[in-house]
């Protein structure tokens, strides 16, 4: 399966995103992380520690894939329309990470028009760091893109602190067993990646 993680606005969790579908993945079969982003957010992140699955730069992608039975895209923030369409059109599976927070913004619109066009059928919206009860934040933005026929991940991923520590120490969340947080963090994407072979 070949999964990209795009979006057009930066800090919504694309790369932690990347990070664990990689994560569960690996669990099932030889994945590979392409790490897309000009920053290498997911290079920097494996050479703090390493994970289980192997992480390359954008350039040797498309040789490496090929001996890989997953692949995961770690986009840049904010790509041209042109690299947006090829990012979604190369795909089995566009995922389109999004805070609770942010959709008011313009750049959330944008984003999902663009995948409507470009990934009919295949695109998802996922939301990221949603905050616990009793917070609402989280089920309006659901029921919103819900009630606009915008496909959207039955998970989602909670506003955890053990996702910056996992980070901090190159390790995914399953990395981090006894810390807080990190059993509900790795079920939150392990539901996740389930959702993106079923």
């Amino acid at each position: 399966m070949y999964i990209t993680v795009a979006s057009y606005k930066g800090g919504v969790g694309k790369t932690t995103t990347a990070v664990h579908l990689a994560e569960y993945l690996q669990t099932l079969a030889p994945t590979l992380l392409i790490d897309g982003d000009p920053n290498r957010s997911s290079t920097a992140w494996a050479k703090r520690g390493g994970f289980a699955f192997e992480v390359v730069p954008v350039e040797a992608g498309a040789y490496k894939a090929r001996s890989f039975t997953h692949v995961v895209v770690d986009t840049e923030a904010r790509p041209g329309s042109a690299d947006f369409e090829a990012l979604a059109q190369g795909c089995d599976l566009l995922v389109i990470p999004t805070v609770p927070a942010t959709l008011e913004t313009d750049v959330l619109v944008d984003t999902l028009r663009a995948a409507k066009e470009l990934a009919p059928g295949k695109h998802r919206v996922l939301l990221v760091k949603v905050p616990p009860a009793p917070e609402t934040d989280g089920q309006q933005l659901r029921q919103v893109l819900t009630a606009q026929g915008i496909p959207v991940f039955t998970g989602q991923v909670p506003r955890l602190k053990v996702f910056e520590h996992a980070a901090s120490n190159g390790v995914s969340v399953r990395g981090v067993p006894k810390e807080k947080g990190s059993t509900r963090a790795w079920e939150a994407y392990e539901a996740i990646g389930k959702e993106c072979i079923a």
